[in-house]
């Protein structure tokens, strides 16, 4: 009779402690895919560097006021490290969808995070929705990311119909600063999922504001040229130029307008290769005078102090280069994601799933320009805040909004004869 008892009890221990073991895990790990090769390497690379910029705060017990700064590891935890599992998916959604369905399945991630790419994430948070594992995005900004009813996606960035409103109300104010007339645009956009999706949103938001749209030309992803498509812009001669590409599009443009002696007056960009830090550097005074929406820059600094405080451990995984873009948005993404993860106090997909859609991280806690984060039912931050900056004299500057901003707007932007002259 004892010996039963006592056999009763041990199984009834083992019951009760396995969720705590599993809750107090010495170890969660987090599967993360960018693009490490191919055209846009550098801005996956630099992600990661962003990332383990983050792990090394969590981890370690670092002094800095962002979720889980002080105190080693995930304090609701046991004291638990984050670990991360990097695949490349080299811009191919097809990629992207096996790597998450291989890091579900053999790597036993308790989360996935990234991809940058919209089409890549929209792959491959398919996977994680139907196996119940939470996907944090940070930088994609295609809006039917969270338009599709998803419950295990959440997303930290503005997307593009939020980031368009703020070009579009830019555009209001500068003519009323300034008093120009500007009148009508040209929309110009990659195929792919993210430049198809932002085209639409100019297009429906230029139409609604009684912008004419002289042209709306998508071109094809990775183009080798753009020669008859700048030829149809320059004709047209829009008051502003909207173009939404990756890298190398965004590269090749310039290089043909310059060959075509096309000189946009107003050229605001949605961001991607024309804040990819390779653009600036290779492009050199070419580049001056693009705008381009962004949720950060350095120059922010100044009434943002914590970014030099992580720009200093970040430059430590990145061989020295400066935060930008979208490392800043994969590590805000990432430490919301780690930040619910401890609130859960467990690994387990629905605890953190849950803790998710309770997160409300305050904006002193932040190196983005954000009111903070804070989901709403559609996975989608709720208080976001972008910026738009311009390249003046070889780097970005803040220019809009304007309280915001450290210098003032260069317009018209200079010619192509001007720049061979400075």
């Amino acid at each position: 009779m004892k010996r039963r008892i006592l056999v009763s009890l041990c199984a009834l221990m083992a019951t009760t402690l396995a969720p705590l073991s599993q809750a107090l895990a010495k170890e969660v790990v987090i599967g993360v895919i960018y693009p490490l090769s191919g055209p846009v390497a550098q801005v996956g690379i630099d992600a990661v560097a962003a990332l383990k910029t983050a792990i090394e705060i969590i981890n370690e017990d670092v002094n800095v006021n962002v979720p889980l700064g002080p105190g080693k590891g995930l304090p609701n935890l046991g004291g638990a490290t984050i670990r991360i599992v990097v695949a490349d998916h080299q811009g191919k959604p097809e990629i992207g969808q096996g790597e998450a369905e291989r890091m579900i399945t053999q790597e036993k991630v308790n989360a996935l995070y990234g991809a940058y790419y919209s089409s890549v994430t929209a792959a491959g948070s398919q996977v994680a929705e139907r196996h119940q594992i939470p996907w944090v995005n940070g930088e994609s900004t295609s809006p039917k990311l969270t338009q599709r009813g998803f419950k295990w996606f959440f997303r930290t960035t503005p997307h593009d119909g939020e980031f368009t409103q703020l070009m579009f109300d830019f555009m209001r104010d500068f003519q009323a600063k300034k008093g120009v007339k500007l009148g009508s645009v040209a929309i110009f956009h990659e195929d792919t999922l993210w430049g198809a999706d932002s085209g639409k949103v100019q297009k429906e938001m230029a139409d609604t504001l009684g912008y004419k749209v002289l042209e709306k030309i998508s071109y094809r992803a990775k183009t080798t040229s753009l020669t008859s498509e700048v030829q149809r812009i320059k004709a047209s001669a829009p008051d502003v130029f909207l173009p939404s590409s990756y890298t190398s599009d965004a590269m090749l443009f310039l290089r043909t307008a310059k060959e075509l002696d096309y000189n946009p007056k107003l050229l605001v960009a949605q961001n991607a290769g024309y804040t990819d830090p390779t653009f600036v550097s290779t492009m050199g005074k070419d580049a001056e005078g693009v705008i381009t929406r962004s949720p950060f820059n350095n120059d922010l600094a100044k009434t943002i102090p914590l970014i030099n405080e992580i720009n200093t451990r970040f430059k430590k995984y990145s061989n020295g280069r400066d935060l930008s873009d979208v490392p800043v948005r994969a590590f805000t993404g990432f430490m919301a994601l780690a930040d619910a993860i401890n609130r859960a106090g467990s690994t387990d997909p629905e605890k953190i799933r849950k803790a998710l859609t309770e997160t409300n991280i305050p904006a002193d806690q932040l190196i983005v320009p954000w009111k903070g984060i804070k989901f709403g039912p559609d996975g989608q931050n709720l208080l976001i805040r972008g910026i738009l900056m311009q390249v003046q004299n070889g780097s970005y500057c803040t220019i809009y909004p304007f309280e915001l901003a450290s210098c003032d707007v260069v317009y018209p932007m200079p010619t192509w004869q001007q720049k061979a002259k400075m």
